[in-house]
């Protein structure tokens, strides 16, 4: 029994040795994402407004590159922008609007919302909530330290164990609730690429300001 005991004891001790912090497995998942930066993320972004309700983006991004997926009033919508131009194409009318970077009212902001997930052991005070076998769960509380008075007061973040890339993460800021899931890598450049062959006959609108 004394055995049984003992050995229990080191097991204990082993597993201990092993364990995690939050703030250890919440920095493991950003240095994950960064070894996969040049490859291009791919993540699906819902955002919940008052009124509107809630808008639901399949995004691509590589670089400066990306391309948003979404549905809007009951039509398919596709937005290409290169960080300079925005070119939004509506299949099914066949129609594409073309705007400076930034401009259009429907512009996603998924470059912002991607960076989310940078830098949360450090402006964040981290407590795992509850954790499954396939992940962990935090609540990231905004600590004292954090000056930026545009960062949300709260974020939930899931990590997905083995690969440690994030299952999910939602936010709330001024109204708005951004909740960052389906978080995979490896972009062709290709497809985050506008093509005006890919739309032939398309009624193309150059709204662009002159500069």
């Amino acid at each position: 029994m004394k055995k049984m005991i003992c050995l229990l004891s080191v097991i204990a001790c082993c597993l201990a040795a092993f364990a995690q912090t939050p703030q250890e497995i919440v920095a493991r998942m950003e240095s994950e994402m960064d070894k996969h930066e040049s490859e291009g993320m791919i993540m699906t972004v819902a955002t919940k407004m008052p009124i509107v309700g809630t808008v639901t983006m399949k995004n691509y991004i590589l670089g400066d590159k990306m391309r948003s997926e979404t549905k809007l009033l009951g039509q398919d919508v596709i937005m290409f922008t290169d960080g300079v131009t925005e070119w939004t194409c509506m299949p099914k009318a066949n129609k594409i609007k073309i705007t400076n970077h930034g401009e259009s009212s429907s512009s996603g902001s998924s470059e912002n919302e991607s960076e989310m997930f940078s830098d949360i052991t450090d402006g964040y005070d981290l407590t795992l909530s509850r954790e499954t076998a396939d992940a962990w769960y935090f609540t990231c509380k905004k600590s004292k330290s954090n000056k930026d008075k545009d960062a949300p007061k709260t974020i939930d973040l899931a990590v997905s164990k083995g690969t440690y890339y994030p299952k999910l993460l939602k936010a709330k800021a001024s109204g708005i609730t951004i909740t960052l899931s389906d978080v995979s890598f490896g972009v062709d450049e290709k497809f985050v690429t506008f093509n005006l062959n890919d739309y032939p006959g398309a009624e193309v609108e150059d709204a662009r300001e002159k500069k």
